[in-house]
């Protein structure tokens, strides 16, 4: 079934004798009541624009296909929060069908909670402290959308992770939330899938999925895959986004960081590095978070090690000796850290189109301090495994860093 299929590049298919994109985004407007103008749909009034890609629109055996990539941006934060993508697959007996079904889901599952958050409906109060910071949040939410069993009776899924989810909100405007479970087949058989998945801002966060594994294991085995689905939107209620830099500037800096860090291979190399990207980026803290979760993300990234949701700041203890101050962590989410994941998509990037040379890589990962630590187990042998140990058998909390700067602050 596509909903367990976890590919991330889709070829793109269409049917010549349909405009299918045109077509959606007409019947789309005559629910959200905005423009359809330049290929999108604008809606000034709440400063939203929605497009989308069509990613399949074809007949097979019968039955017609439509897969649907939503993409929905803030448009005066554009430069700051992520855009809202969604995925949407739908079927019919024809197109018209088919669409009817696709603007249902889309109504349903992202329209009704955004409208609420438009027209400041209910909303369930959330609050987040760390590092000193506080700030207060509109949670917006509506039911879940269920496929695969009409009997069924989903629960409020957003309940098993409200009481945690204020950890994951840091200083951004909008966040939202996309809860995803699939479950097919027997369970203890060959046959049994499940799928479950929790995006903060389009981050997938493993703590999170792990709340929802008892309720999915209380679902019935069904040769049929059952789906729940459920978004919730979330709303700063500081007026204002204080965030010294955007995503495309920190883009645009990791970018320019990378050959340095490549031929970085002495520590005068890396003191003049550091002397560069202090100029060229202008901000002493967030050059070091670009200096610092280079090595760190490319090792995970490279090494295949499994990761949780944690970053851990080191700070001075203010009990500790004046002569000899030790530092303690302080833990906080990623997610929290609006750097991380921009630097993290750069990355991703940086391998899968730069293909860099495995040296220059290699020099970049062996700056991490992760990996001069997990170093020391990989490859030893182990009687549980039966095996020396792999990279993917380790598991780490979170990333620790230190940033050398008086009045820091996470952005």
């Amino acid at each position: 079934m596509a909903i367990f299929n976890k590919k991330k590049n889709i070829e793109m298919k269409t049917n010549p004798q349909v405009d299918a994109k045109n077509h959606i985004l007409e019947k789309l407007n005559e629910k959200v009541g905005g423009t359809v103008y330049d290929n999108a749909i604008l809606i000034p009034r709440f400063g939203y624009t929605i497009d989308i890609q069509v990613v399949k629109n074809e007949e097979n055996n019968g039955v017609y296909n439509l897969q649907t990539i939503f993409i929905i941006r803030n448009d005066y934060l554009k430069d700051k929060d992520e855009p809202i993508i969604e995925p949407i697959a739908s079927q019919g007996k024809d197109f018209d069908s088919a669409l009817k079904m696709l603007i249902e889901s889309f109504e349903a599952l992202i329209w009704r909670p955004m409208k609420m958050m438009f027209d400041k409906g209910k909303a369930l109060p959330i609050s987040s402290n760390y590092l000193g910071q506080h700030y207060d949040y509109d949670l917006y939410v509506n039911s879940v959308v269920l496929m695969g069993d009409p009997e069924r009776k989903p629960a409020m899924l957003i309940y098993y992770i409200k009481d945690v989810l204020s950890s994951f909100l840091g200083s951004k405007k909008y966040y939202w939330v996309r809860i995803f479970l699939a479950r097919q087949g027997t369970k203890g058989t060959e046959n049994y899938k499940q799928n479950i998945e929790v995006r903060v801002n389009g981050i997938v966060c493993p703590s999170l999925n792990k709340r929802f594994q008892p309720y999915v294991d209380s679902w019935k085995d069904q040769d049929i895959a059952v789906v729940e689905k459920q978004f919730a939107f979330i709303v700063n209620r500081e007026e204002e986004d204080l965030c010294p830099f955007t995503k495309e500037q920190v883009v645009e800096y990791t970018r320019k960081t990378l050959p340095l860090m490549e031929n970085c291979k002495s520590a005068e190399e890396a003191v003049e590095m550091k002397k560069q990207m202090d100029e060229f980026i202008g901000n002493p803290a967030l050059s070091a978070e670009i200096r610092i979760f280079i090595p760190e993300i490319l090792a995970k990234l490279t090494l295949g090690y499994n990761e949780g949701d944690d970053l851990f700041l080191l700070q001075p203890n203010p009990e500790g000796d004046d002569a000899e101050q030790k530092k303690v962590p302080v833990r906080f989410r990623k997610t929290q850290l609006r750097s991380y994941y921009y630097i993290q998509q750069v990355l991703i990037d940086y391998l899968s189109r730069t293909k860099p040379e495995k040296e220059k890589v290699q020099n970049i990962v062996f700056n991490s301090v992760t990996f001069r630590e997990l170093r020391k187990h990989i490859g030893q042998p182990n009687e549980k495994l039966g095996r020396p140990v792999e990279a993917k058998d380790l598991f780490i909390p979170g990333t620790a860093y230190n940033i050398n700067l008086d009045n820091y602050k996470v952005w």
